[in-house]
């Protein structure tokens, strides 16, 4: 009985939890962008900022969540099956993947400022070169690469331990060469982990806000994604259009959210 009413309790304590951290507080949100009515979010989300602000994010996540893919998929072959899995320094390079969760996003984009910036490390090359990365698309690429880089290779690494390499070995000994025991064997097996790695990856780039806000400029119409609009219009005190656009934002997530419910059981399995 005691155990009963202790397991219930706990079940109402997490679902309060739950529900005052992230329920209560999108459901406002949502509240408060359908108020004035459907026209008025309308107008707030196809305004030609709100558009601009839509395809650079999605162009930012469509260029860095495949580069982010490969790299993470390549990190993941190192770390288990190369020399580098097996090398005394492996916790070294671990703990290197890991770096995006440990610094802060803001401290990302200062780095990049000093070394991609008129007056950084490599800002006279690049300025004779005619390039520009800060403030521009380059710069907001490479920020979110960063941030989402653990991404990928967190789902795959587990994934490529618990299927082993015996599959890849029998392969060797047939004379199948490593890339066809990566797109034959290896590649089947890690699919649904590379999938969920690229949801998470593209939820992550979707959403990030402190690196890209820092090495974009927040130029409207041309460096304002829609995390950053956001920002702009709740400093504006545009409460109106900020919900609007949080909205999109809640639905992209929302689409996220469910595309990992549909792959998380077949990655486990």
């Amino acid at each position: 009985m005691r155990r009963g009413v202790a397991r219930y309790g706990l079940r109402v304590i997490a679902l309060t939890y739950l529900g005052l951290l992230l329920a209560f507080p999108v459901g406002y949100v949502l509240y408060e962008t359908f108020a004035p009515g459907v026209d008025e979010v309308w107008a707030s989300v196809t305004t030609p900022a709100a558009i601009s602000a839509f395809w650079l994010t999605v162009t930012v996540a469509l260029i860095a969540v495949p580069i982010n893919t490969v790299l993470g998929v390549l990190a993941a072959l190192s770390l288990v099956r190369g020399r580098l899995g097996r090398s005394r320094f492996k916790p070294v390079f671990e703990a290197i993947l890991d770096l995006p969760f440990a610094i802060s996003p803001v401290v990302v984009g200062l780095a990049l400022i000093l070394v991609y910036g008129k007056t950084g490390w490599f800002g006279d090359e690049l300025a004779d070169a005619g390039i520009q990365i800060i403030f521009s698309l380059p710069g907001m690429v490479i920020a979110t690469v960063f941030v989402c880089l653990p991404f990928v290779a967190r789902e795959v690494i587990p994934v490529l331990r618990e299927v082993g390499d015996d599959q890849e070995q029998a392969a060797a000994t047939l004379g199948a060469t490593r890339w066809q025991s990566f797109r034959r064997i290896t590649l089947p097996s890690i699919r649904w982990g590379v999938a969920y790695g690229i949801v998470l990856s593209t939820a992550r780039a979707v959403g990030e806000f402190g690196a890209v806000s820092v090495v974009s400029g927040k130029i409207s119409g041309e460096t304002e994604t829609l995390p950053l609009l956001v920002e702009k219009r709740y400093q504006n005190f545009d409460l109106a259009g900020a919900y609007a656009a949080s909205a999109l934002l809640a639905v992209i997530a929302l689409g996220t959210l469910l595309a990992m419910t549909l792959i998380n059981p077949r990655k486990d399995h």
